[in-house]
């Protein structure tokens, strides 16, 4: 049966089915999948090129003579795509570039008291790896949610890896955004050279970027190496959440959450509003809208983990929210900025009837690389901030190290650390000494 039909009275539900209806679908640890990802990791560590030609001939079918993409390659990539695409592309790029830019953070220098100073600077990663997941859907758009970022921030080595054979739109999206070192390796041998390194392919020093339950395992794994490559975040499936009153509209509503549950069979999507008829209207509208859309089998089976939820007031609505913490938050409401302020929990939020997920997705300027599976209760959005990092400096005169010299000595001297206590008074001593002759 080819229907979603499933509207929620809240509270009619116990606390233990309602903590069932917000749970996302069970992700089970797939003990092979961590094993294989395992092996795969060993035998790039120790075999390098060897293995991943290996690799690209068992999983992506494609006997892979030279890893790196030729600068020709990347520069002609323009040629074959069309002249609307490429303006999208470009549009995109500079909202996303505008966005990005004025995160830019100001130096902090303060002097705490006199003769005393302190600061804090930005420093780049000096050496980063862009994963992009290839197959049926290449995803150029994160090409530019990373790159743009990376290149602000003024990581000197930016690498990209994906699937071979990488499309015209991945390679694009990397010309102009100045990335000119792109390897055609894939999967989880992908996150291995770039964390370990390999003949052709440098390591580097944190990884970006999204990918398959192999990818993301092997991210885990070599950020879980000691002094292990860093990586972005585990990102899993997508999800969103809207919060509607009665003004919204609901074909608007249907679309969205649609939208998202086409990314993939472990989406979720879900609506809370307080109002009955409206619950009704959208999901009529989600049924024909069904009909319409390609991805018919994934949606459905999304849909089985996704629901409409009516509840007693939008308070209420707000609260589940918070609990929920979605990725994607919509907020479809006669005053959206008057609910903001109490949403607590979201990683990338839309307001009003005009601002589908879809634009944050592609070319509004924020990053849609972002928290899920609840993480948005402490993790944030990826920013200019995750491709840099912050360095503290302190520098004090003669006077300034005497003022303060007294107070670190008893501090140090409560800690019993007298080798803290000594590297002070051995300076302040040599001070007294010499301004007393």
């Amino acid at each position: 049966m080819n229907n979603f039909n499933k509207i929620i009275f809240w509270n009619q539900l116990n606390v233990y089915e309602q903590k069932k209806i917000l749970s996302r679908p069970d992700l089970k640890k797939n003990l092979n999948i961590k094993k294989t990802v395992k092996e795969i990791i060993n035998n790039v560590k120790v075999l390098g090129d060897k293995a991943l030609r290996d690799y690209s001939i068992l999983f992506d079918k494609y006997d892979c003579k030279k890893f790196q993409i030729s600068s020709k390659q990347i520069t002609v990539s323009s040629l074959y795509l069309n002249k609307d695409l490429k303006n999208s592309i470009d549009i995109a790029k500079k909202n996303i570039q505008f966005f990005h830019q004025a995160q830019s953070l100001s130096k902090v220098d303060v002097e705490t008291e006199i003769g005393v100073r302190c600061q804090q600077v930005n420093l780049p990663l000096n050496a980063i790896g862009i994963y992009i997941p290839g197959g049926t859907a290449p995803l150029f758009s994160t090409v530019l949610m990373l790159a743009i970022p990376a290149q602000i921030a003024g990581c000197n080595k930016i690498i990209l890896c994906s699937p071979p054979p990488i499309s015209n739109e991945i390679l694009y999206a990397a010309h102009i955004c100045k990335i000119n070192t792109i390897f055609q390796v894939g999967g989880a041998q992908a996150i291995a050279a770039l964390a370990f390194g390999t003949e052709t392919i440098p390591k580097v020093d944190k990884i970006f970027g999204p990918g398959n339950a192999y990818v993301t395992e092997a991210k885990l794994q070599v950020s879980s190496v000691l002094n292990g490559t860093a990586i972005d975040m585990l990102a899993g499936p997508s999800e969103l959440l809207i919060i509607a009153d009665n003004t919204a509209n609901a074909d608007f509503i249907a679309a969205d959450l649609l939208s998202q549950a086409e990314h993939g069979i472990s989406s979720q999507v879900i609506l809370l509003t307080p109002y009955v008829e409206l619950a009704k209207k959208v999901l009529n509208s989600l049924n024909k809208q069904l009909k319409n859309l390609s991805r018919l089998s994934e949606i459905l089976i999304a849909l089985k983990n996704s629901a409409i939820i009516v509840t007693q007031n939008l308070l209420e609505c707000i609260n589940i929210s918070n609990v929920y913490s979605p990725e994607h938050l919509i907020i479809q409401t006669s005053s959206p900025r008057e609910i903001l302020p109490h949403i607590s929990n979201a990683s990338s939020i839309f307001l009003g009837s005009w601002s589908p997920e879809s634009v944050g997705d592609y070319a509004s300027g924020t990053n849609h690389v972002l928290p899920t599976y609840g993480k948005s209760i402490t993790d944030s959005a990826l920013g200019l901030a995750d491709f840099q990092k912050r360095v503290l400096i302190q520098e004090l005169t003669p006077k300034g190290l005497i003022n303060l010299s007294n107070t670190i000595e008893i501090l140090a001297s409560a800690e019993k650390l007298e080798a803290h206590k000594n590297a002070v008074k051995i300076r302040t001593d040599f001070l007294k000494e010499k301004y007393e002759k």
